[in-house]
């Protein structure tokens, strides 16, 4: 083998063990007992694990270009491994405390491993063909998660899902053929060379289709319509991940595309829009959502828009690359946190199912309370760092009416995280059943998230916590720890995206 092969493989090793990883786990759930599955999720937190301490290792070396410059290396991928891997061993334990004891437990592990390792693909690619498949990959095995459950809610999200997807996907597909036929080349670094000379309309529509593709892996205008409906409709940890990990990719991406030269003299100003359209949208669809999830999926579209802030900066404002890093950083540990919560609860399914939650679970409530603060953008938590970043780096680019437009979201966005809080301290109704316990500990076959007649009323401060449900304080605290140590992060992370 040659010697620039070896180094590839090592340099690809994080993304060869998760794809090994969810292979084998694979095969061993078609023949393990039901009673054994947990094996798969001990081996996928393993494999996850290595995989993890690898990208960790290799954050302190120099930029890379591999498997015949369609893959770069670099800043960029490394932090998006880390938030990936570290997110995806989250939501892994997640989905341990709510599928332990399914007989499909194993196929829900391989869904999750495949989806992250198609983000860690899309954030990567650097060829046209490699982030087409990496879209594919961070898609299809979404789908199925959308609808594990097999009930009519899952199944409906599912499709609705899956239309989306398909629609964007040849969207994404026609984009790289328009950008091939106009610059002569699928590598960025060909299309670098060639697009300052090709027809701009042509190029345009092109890199348009494909940041079309992009926009709907990340749920933002005008491609989010599949996100409150896919996060409420499907099992908890699935909608924790679907929310939070394939956006890391997909902006990741973007930022990649949108620093390609040649690219329309109009592009930030077309991304800026998209972002105000996004961050607006998500906010004010969010004021009167009494379902968590719902409100919980549009708060996630309101924060797409603030990082599509950030792409609008490219090649304007060197604090754009960390900004957007150290964002999403931050923003996957605290929206993580909020969800570990939600999963710890799944009979909770509106905001007034939290009255009197602080009396019975302090410690959730409290970490409940510091995600939703970190949300909004309050320090010193990551995302007000992020959110801080992002704003200088829009001001920068001269996009002040943006910065005005965000703070003004940011403010609005205190309403409905507020009404939530607010509940947490109520007192419950009297006689009223606020939890329900599944015999066993165990999901329902096919009943998702709903609640069964397995189960009956019980006294609420009598209700088991999922030991799953600890991660939430541990985010909690992680999160305002990241925005303490802000300093450090961003100037490690102010490194050039390409070597």
């Amino acid at each position: 083998m040659p010697a620039g092969d070896a180094i590839s493989l090592a340099a690809l090793a994080p993304e060869i063990i998760v794809a090994l990883a969810a292979v084998v786990i694979l095969l061993l759930g078609s023949w393990l007992p039901r009673r054994r599955q947990h094996l798969s999720r001990w081996i996928a937190l393993a494999a996850v694990g290595a995989a993890l301490i690898l990208s960790v290792a290799r954050t302190s070396r120099p930029a890379e270009v591999t498997a015949a410059a369609t893959f770069t290396i670099d800043t960029s991928l490394s932090t998006t491994r880390l938030a990936v891997l570290a997110g995806t061993a989250v939501v892994l334990v997640l989905a341990g405390g709510r599928f332990g004891g399914h007989k499909r437990e194993s196929e829900f592990y391989v869904l999750l491993l495949l989806g992250a390792l198609g983000t860690l693909v899309l954030a990567g690619a650097s060829d046209l063909l490699v982030l087409g498949a990496g879209y594919l990959l961070a898609s299809i095995p979404l789908y199925a998660l959308v609808g594990f459950a097999k009930d009519s809610a899952g199944t409906e999200a599912m499709l609705k899902y899956y239309l989306m997807g398909a629609l964007f996907g040849v969207l994404l597909l026609v984009g790289i053929t328009v950008l091939f036929g106009v610059g002569g080349s699928t590598t960025y670094a060909g299309l670098t060379r060639t697009l300052p000379n090709a027809p701009a309309g042509a190029a345009a529509v092109g890199l348009l289709a494909v940041a079309a593709g992009l926009l709907f892996k990340a749920g933002a205008v005008p491609a989010h319509f599949w996100v409150p409906d896919a996060i409420d409709g499907t099992t908890g940890p699935a909608a924790a991940f679907i929310s939070t990990i394939p956006k890391i990719g997909a902006l990741v991406a973007l930022f990649r595309l949108s620093s390609l030269t040649g690219v329309p003299t109009a592009w930030p100003l077309i991304l800026a829009l998209l972002a105000a359209l996004t961050m607006t949208l998500g906010n004010l669809a969010a004021f009167f959502q009494a379902r968590v999830l719902r409100l919980l999926s549009y708060s996630t579209i309101s924060q797409v828009g603030y990082l599509l802030m950030v792409t609008a900066a490219v090649g304007h404002s060197e604090l754009a690359l960390p900004s957007l890093l150290f964002y999403l950083l931050g923003y996957t540990v605290t929206n993580l946190g909020a969800f570990a919560v939600v999963c710890a609860f799944p009979t909770l399914r509106t905001l007034d199912d939290y009255r009197g939650f602080f009396r019975r679970h302090r410690w959730l409530a409290l970490s409940l309370i510091f995600c939703l603060f970190g949300l909004i953008g309050t320090p010193p938590t990551a995302v007000f760092v992020g959110k801080l970043t992002a704003f200088t780096a829009a001001l920068d680019a001269g996009f002040g009416w943006l910065v005005v437009l965000a703070l003004i979201n940011s403010v609005a966005s205190v309403f409905y995280y507020l009404r939530w809080i607010y509940l947490l301290f109520q007192s419950s109704p009297s006689g009223k059943a606020i939890e329900r316990v599944d015999r066993g500990g165990a999901e329902p076959e096919a009943a998702g998230d709903a609640e069964t007649d397995e189960g009956g009323p019980v006294d609420p401060d009598a209700v088991p916590v999922p030991w799953s449900a600890r991660s939430a304080v541990i985010l909690s605290i992680v999160s305002v720890c990241f925005g303490l140590s802000a300093n450090p992060v961003l100037a490690f992370l102010l490194v050039s995206p390409l070597p």
